[in-house]
């Protein structure tokens, strides 16, 4: 499936019944309202998807549902975060065989490769398939980041297109582009950053909180790149208590809780994360709660598509 790396990518949730089970009603439901939206593809297997936890089975199910569910609408992305090379690219054909239409791919995990081992990684990756690739850059979180100058290196390698930027630098979006054009397209991966990003010039936006306000997401991005600044930005400041549960160590569970306010998805999560207990789980069902009464009333955005 040709796709752009462009608009908003859900990194989505991994639906659980009470007895640890994968959910696929619910898991379907929230696939329902991410397309209704209107959003330009589906991704697997991430943080947020409890990927860690999950079993190869039961990613091999996530994957050939959703592409079954999405039926070529949206492409489907699934993450690579894996501890060896072979690993990564086994991972890599598995998601391939099973339908998926790109990869988004993390540095070693549990390892602090160097400069020269992170490429050579990737690079064998990008070898061993064909299917379009993007890179995530998240120092913060992985204690490694794909520089500039590896990147000239990895754009050798044609599959290699797209760059999930979790630096947290906003000043890094106009070096990529600056250095790369639209060799390199951009889709940022911080929901706290996420309008401010597409202002400065990101293709696209990986997403956390639109798990349970797609609609807002969607909105958000494409009003930012018609134009529409201030209509984006009146959603965009709604928007940003919730967005800050992204960036928080219990981002699943935060937005988990969020899905089930907005009735599109359940509270189970996946031991060892348990759910939230005490002041801190009051302190998030404050905002959503908050966030949810007084959710905007949107302009109707797809219309701001060009054909």
């Amino acid at each position: 499936m040709n796709f752009e790396w462009k608009g908003v990518m859900p990194a989505v949730t991994t639906k659980f019944t009470a007895t640890d089970q994968l959910d696929l009603d619910s898991f379907r439901l929230n696939l329902e309202a991410q397309l209704n939206a209107g959003v330009s593809g589906i991704i697997l297997g991430g943080t947020l998807g409890e990927a860690s936890t999950l079993s190869a089975d039961e990613k091999k199910t996530l994957v050939e549902s959703t592409v079954a569910y999405v039926n070529g609408k949206v492409p489907v992305i699934m993450n690579i975060a894996e501890q060896s090379t072979a690993g990564a690219i086994k991972a890599a054909m598995s998601a391939r065989d099973q339908g998926a239409s790109g990869l988004m791919v993390l540095p070693p995990m549990r390892y602090k490769a160097t400069d020269y081992e992170t490429v050579t990684y990737f690079k064998a990756i990008a070898q061993s398939t064909d299917l379009p690739i993007m890179i995530y850059n998240n120092p913060v979180d992985y204690g490694i980041e794909v520089t500039l100058e590896m990147f000239e290196e990895l754009l050798k390698f044609p599959s290699i297109q797209a760059v999930k930027e979790s630096t947290r630098d906003i000043s890094n979006i106009t070096r990529i582009k600056s250095r790369f054009g639209n060799r390199l397209k951009v889709l940022t991966g911080v929901d706290t950053l996420g309008l401010e990003s597409l202002l400065m010039g990101a293709d696209g936006w990986v997403a956390g909180l639109v798990c349970a306000f797609p609609a807002e997401t969607v909105a958000i991005y494409e009003l930012a790149i018609a134009g529409n600044t201030e209509e984006a930005l009146a959603i965009y400041r709604w928007f940003l208590p919730l967005l800050e549960l992204d960036i928080n160590p219990q981002l699943v569970q935060n937005i988990k809780l969020a899905e089930v306010a907005t009735g599109i998805g359940t509270e189970h999560v996946r031991k060892p994360r348990l759910p939230l207990q005490g002041s801190e789980r009051e302190r998030v069902l404050d905002i959503i709660s908050r966030g949810v009464k007084s959710r905007p009333e949107l302009p109707d955005y797809l219309a701001l598509r060009k054909e």
